[in-house]
This record gives C-alpha cells, structure tokens and sequence, in this order.
C-alpha cells in the first residue's frame, strides 16, 4: 500500500491555517526569511500545538514529512534582489 502524498494546501489545512494557494502564497511571503539557525517548529508564529504537530512529524519521518521540509525550504529562501 502505497502512502498518501500531501500538498501545502492539505499540510495548511492540517495545521489549522487558510489553506488556498494565496493563502500560502501570503504567509510564505509575510514570514520569510526566516533564520537557518531556527528549527522550522520552533518559530514564533506557530502555535504551540502546530509546533508539535511539525515536530513530531518530522521525528517520526511521517507521511507529511516531505511538504513539512518544503514549507522550511520555502520559508528559508531569500527574496529576490532587483536593482531599480
């Protein structure tokens, strides 16, 4: 049997959060970047039980594993910088 492969939208979703991709789109842009020194479920701006939802996916190497480090990749990307 093969695992269930999550998005963004259903990790969004999982996590108590807008889920549509503007919503995404939004909360990506209005929180990044963050520090590469910070663990992506040790960020302020989740909530203590979201935190522990990431955390604990991740430790368990979960089904949601995947899109949980690609949310953290996206978080850590610097904006883009264009002269003018």
């Amino acid at each position: 049997m093969e695992s269930p492969v999550h998005n963004l939208n259903a990790l969004f979703a999982q996590l108590g959060l807008p889920n549509s991709d503007q919503n995404i789109a939004d909360f990506i842009e209005r929180h990044k970047p963050v520090s590469g020194k910070t663990k992506l479920a040790e960020l302020d701006f989740f909530t203590p039980s979201q935190q522990a939802f990431l955390r604990e996916s991740l430790a368990q190497d979960a089904d949601w594993a995947e899109v949980i480090d690609t949310l953290d990749s996206l978080l850590r990307h610097e904006p883009d910088i264009r002269p003018g």
